[in-house]
C-alpha cells in the first residue's frame, strides 16, 4: 500500500497569508524523517569545530556555566551541560516511553508473534556488543563502559533508512523501528540498574508519592496533559535528588499517561455530523463566525470532540516530539560531542575503550542481531516480515550499529574520568559513522536488484 505524504499545509492558496509562504519550506522540511538526523550531524560538526578552534574556551565556559531555577528556599543549580543531560533529556526519555507504550498497544510489539523477532534481535544486539566490549576491556579501568555499545540511535538509524528512499522495503523500516524501541527498553533498564549513583531514601519516598499521585489521577480519569506535566516535573525533581538518574522520571511518567481515548472513531464521526449540521444551521448570512453564537458553540463542541477522540498519550507525543527531535537532541549532541582533536587522538583510537566500542557497534551489533534473529526464526517463534530477506536484515543490523545519542548518554554516566570519557566519545562517533556508511552501502547493494 502506498503511503501518501502529509501535505505541508491544508490552507488553500486563496486563503494563505504572507507568513504561510514564509513558513512553507520549514513545514515541508520538518516533515522529512531524515531532517532530525541532519540537525544532529550539524550540531556535532559545530561542537567539534568549536572545540578545536580559538573559541574552545568560550565553548567550554558556555557548557560549564551555572544556571539556577527555583526560589531562595528551594532551587536547582547546575551547569548548562547538566541541565541538558539531566533535564532536557528527560523529555527525550519521555518520548521514548510514549513510543514504547504505543508499540506495545498497537504496534509491532502488540502480539507475541509480531514482537518475537525484534525482541530477539534487540536482545542479541545488546548482549553480543557488551560481550565484545568486555572481552577487550576485561580487567581494564574502562570495563565499566560495557553498556555503551549496546545502544541503537533510533533517530539516526531511521534517518539513514529514510535517505535510501523507496528502495528500502517497508518491512525493514518497521523491523528497525521496533528493534530500536526494544533496545531503548534495555538501555533504560541498564541505566536504572547499573548506572545509578548512591541512593537517598527520603527523596525516593517522595518519588513514590508522586508516582502514586500520577496513578491516582489516571484512575480518576483525569485527561488534561498539564496535570501529568506538572506531576512529571515534580517526580523529576525528586528523582534528581534521590540518586536514580533523573531521566528515568520521563519513562515512568510516559508509562502512566492514559492511552485510551474518551470516545471512539464511530462516535466521533456521528458527533462531527451533528456539530457540522449545527454549524451550518447557525449561518447568519454574512459569512462571519464572529457574529453567530450558534456557530461558535458548534466550533467549541467540535474542539472538545477532537480532544476526546485523541488519547492524552497521542496529544503529548504530538506536542513534545518536534521539540525533542529538532531542539533537544541537537542540543545534546552540541553539548557532548565537543572533543578536542590533538596528537593524542590517534593514540586514543587505539585505547581498549575506543576499540571495544567500535568493535561492539560495527561488528557486535550486526552479529548479535543476525544470530539471535536466525535462532528465533529457526526455532519457529518468529518469522521474517513480508518482503524482507536475510540480506535485508543483515544490512539493517549493520545500520542498527549507529549508537550515537544513547551511547553518548550512557558514556556520560559510565565514565567520570575525562580522558576515558573523551576516548569513549571518539569510539562512539567513529563506530557510528562506520556502521552508518557500511550499512547503507550494503543496503544499497542488496536492494539494487529490486529498484
Amino acid at each position: 500500500m502506498k503511503i501518501k505524504r502529509t501535505p505541508p499545509t491544508l490552507i488553500s492558496k486563496r486563503d494563505r497569508l504572507p507568513v504561510d509562504y514564509l513558513l512553507h519550506p520549514f513545514q515541508y522540511v520538518t516533515r522529512e524523517e531524515a531532517f532530525g538526523g541532519v540537525l544532529l550531524i550539524a550540531a556535532t560538526v559545530v561542537a567539534l569545530v568549536l572545540a578545536n578552534s580559538p573559541w574552545k574556551l568560550l565553548y567550554d565556559s558556555m557548557i560549564e556555566s551555572k544556571f539556577s531555577i527555583g526560589f531562595s528556599w528551594f532551587g536547582l543549580k547546575m551547569s548548562l551541560g547538566h541541565w541538558i543531560n539531566d533535564g532536557l533529556m528527560a523529555l527525550f526519555f519521555f518520548v521514548v516511553g510514549l513510543e514504547i507504550k504505543r508499540e506495545v498497544f498497537v504496534g509491532e510489539l502488540a502480539s507475541v508473534r509480531r514482537s518475537a523477532l525484534p525482541i530477539a534481535a534487540a536482545l542479541g544486539g545488546m548482549l553480543v556488543p557488551a560481550a565484545v566490549y568486555l572481552a577487550i576491556n576485561a580487567g581494564q579501568p574502562g570495563m565499566r563502559g560495557w553498556g555503551v555499545p549496546m545502544a541503537t540511535d533510533i533517530a539516526f538509524s531511521i534517518g539513514a533508512l529514510a535517505l535510501m528512499g523507496k528502495r528500502v522495503p517497508l518491512g525493514v523500516k518497521v523491523f528497525v523501528t521496533a528493534l530500536a524501541i526494544v533496545d531503548d527498553i534495555g538501555a533504560v533498564l541498564v541505566i536504572a540498574v547499573f548506572y545509578t549513583g548512591q541512593l537517598s531514601w527520603q527523596p525516593l519516598v517522595v518519588c513514590g508519592l508522586f508516582l502514586g499521585m500520577l496513578v491516582a489521577v489516571n484512575r480518576l480519569g483525569v485527561r488534561h496533559p498539564l496535570v501529568y506535566g506538572i506531576l512529571g516535573i515534580c517526580l523529576w525533581v525528586a528523582m534528581l535528588k534521590s540518586g536514580v538518574h533523573a531521566t528515568i522520571a520521563g519513562i515512568l511518567t510516559a508509562v502512566i499517561v492514559p492511552s485510551r481515548s474518551r470516545i471512539n472513531a464511530p462516535a466521533f464521526i456521528e458527533d462531527n455530523r451533528l456539530y457540522m449540521s449545527e454549524f451550518k444551521a447557525g449561518e447568519t448570512g454574512d459569512g462571519l463566525v464572529l457574529t453567530s453564537k450558534r456557530q461558535q458553540a458548534a466550533l467549541r463542541a467540535l474542539e472538545t470532540a477532537c480532544g476526546n477522540v485523541q488519547s492524552p498519550m497521542q496529544q503529548l507525543e504530538h506536542a513534545v516530539l518536534p521539540w525533542v527531535r529538532f531542539i533537544i537532541m541537537p542540543l545534546f549532541a552540541f553539548a557532548n560531542a565537543g572533543i578536542t582533536v590533538t596528537g593524542n587522538t590517534v593514540f586514543a583510537m587505539q585505547h581498549p575503550v575506543a576499540i571495544g566500542i567500535m568493535a561492539g557497534l560495527v561488528f557486535g551489533k550486526p552479529a548479535g542481531i543476525t544470530l539471535f534473529s536466525w535462532i528465533a526464526v529457526r526455532a519457529g517463534i518468529a518469522e521474517l516480515p513480508a518482503g524482507v530477506a536475510w540480506r535485508h536484515l543483515i544490512a539493517a543490523a549493520m545500520v542498527a550499529g549507529i549508537g550515537f545519542t544513547m551511547s553518548l548518554f550512557i558514556a556520560e554516566l559510565a565514565f567520570k574520568d575525562t580522558l576515558l570519557l573523551d576516548t569513549a566519545k571518539i569510539g562512539i562517533m567513529l563506530g557510528s559513522f562506520i556502521a552508518a556508511v557500511a550499512g547503507m552501502a550494503v543496503l544499497r547493494l542488496v536492494t539494487r536488484r529490486q529498484t
